[in-house]
């Protein structure tokens, strides 16, 4: 051996192997490499069914859209809320919510794309014959590799929170309104208190001195001091209305609605006959259950109901020349614990801008000298009073149906 040689290195199995042993390396790192695969793969699953986990939970109608707001695909929320759609995807999505031909002017889905901005808006579609309030949200999708950008569309259904937002808001006019009216009344009631005081003071003095006065004048005096009285009287009814139109005052007793019905078409009965291209019919349910309520006022509420059907009937041109139909229906719930008392006519129909302010005070679409707009405020104020509701359907050119809903027992109903 050569002195300087290198130590001789201790032989391996490998190198008894040879080339069999590069062989089972090479095997050795593709099992390696599957593993790591398989172990990705399983991630990549988990992040998927995480993702769809997280989708799934989302309540909101979600939609990818093209461009041209072609649908891309859905998820399952709107497959239970269009149930006869089954297949969405390639169809335009102001096909499928409006039946139109060309986009919708309120969607956001367009600003966004141009904005690159996530854009936010409402809109009511109606679906299954009923209109629904949606809140849309559009986000823009861009990425260099798709062909075309997309856009992400969630639609919530905010229809209850809109009802309950226009309830709060017309109970706190209601409250105001009242508190005006209260405070107004009262500084009215002590002029009107003093001058009719007065006046009947005056009476008095005149009946001591009639003989002294030359008659005719002691005649002018009766006359002008019984005036003062009775437009005092007159007056305090109007300030004592102003004060139950703000704090409806109740007497509870036990009531028929079907007899307030009969009572108040027969007060109406002399009206109805200068209408008499309206037709005037009833149903009214036999075994309606007695009721505890204040029963003049729920005839008021009537009485306001049937003069506006009257109204809308006499507006409607082609009602006013063929005549239209005024139906009173009640009902009762299979529990007997509600009541249902529902008007409606043929008339004009009361437009979709005019729908949330009908129950305002002092809104009015009548013309000056028809009304003042307080009727349905009235109507609405005597109708919380009893606990129970009042709502209108209505349809532009085929009419409008007022429906009241009063619980048999106003107790039973907590506030």
């Amino acid at each position: 051996m050569c002195p300087h040689a290198a130590p001789a290195r201790p032989a391996h199995l490998e190198d008894l192997v040879g080339i069999e042993h590069t062989k089972l390396g090479f095997f050795e790192q593709l099992r390696h490499k599957i593993e790591e695969l398989e172990t990705k793969n399983q991630e990549t699953e988990d992040r998927r069914r995480e993702t769809a986990a997280i989708l799934d939970g989302i309540s909101d109608l979600m939609m990818v859209l093209t461009e041209d707001l072609k649908i891309i695909s859905v998820n399952h929320v709107f497959n239970e809320t269009f149930p006869d759609i089954p297949n969405p995807e390639g169809h335009y999505c102001f096909e499928l919510f409006r039946h139109e031909t060309h986009p919708c002017p309120e969607c956001p889905a367009f600003r966004s794309l141009s904005t690159n901005k996530v854009c936010k808006e409402t809109a009511i579609f109606r679906i299954d014959g009923t209109n629904r309030h949606y809140e849309m949200i559009a986000s823009p999708l861009k990425n260099q590799e798709w062909p075309k950008h997309r856009v992400l569309i969630f639609k919530r259904d905010v229809t209850m929170e809109k009802i309950y937002q226009a309830k709060y808001y017309q109970a706190e006019k209601m409250a105001t309104l009242g508190v005006l009216a209260t405070g107004v009344a009262h500084e009215v009631n002590n002029p009107l208190a003093a001058i009719s005081g007065y006046a009947q003071g005056l009476q008095r003095k005149l009946a001591r001195i009639a003989d002294d006065v030359d008659p005719s004048m002691a005649d002018d005096f009766r006359e002008y001091t019984k005036t003062i009285v009775n437009e005092c009287n007159r007056c305090r009814d109007i300030v004592h209305s102003l004060l139950t139109f703000g704090h409806p005052v109740c007497t509870f007793s036990p009531m028929s609605i079907n007899d307030i019905v009969t009572e108040t078409l027969k007060l109406l009965e002399h009206y109805f006959k200068s209408q008499p291209q309206i037709k005037v019919q009833t149903a009214l349910t036999e075994t309606l259950p007695i009721s505890f309520g204040d029963a003049p006022q729920i005839m008021q509420v009537l009485l306001n109901l049937l003069t506006n059907a009257v109204d809308a009937l006499t507006s409607n041109p082609d009602a006013a020349r063929n005549g239209g139909t005024i139906t009173i229906r009640t009902s009762t719930t299979p529990a007997e614990d509600w009541i249902r008392l529902e008007v409606s006519d043929t008339g004009c129909g009361i437009p979709m801008k005019n729908k949330d302010k009908l129950f305002e005070p002092f809104f009015t679409t009548k013309p000056v000298g028809k009304g003042i707009g307080v009727g349905l405020s009235t109507c609405y104020n005597i109708v919380r009073g009893h606990k129970g509701e009042i709502t209108v359907e209505s349809q532009i050119g085929k009419g409008s149906r007022f429906i009241v809903v009063l619980p048999t027992n106003p107790d039973d109903i907590n506030a």
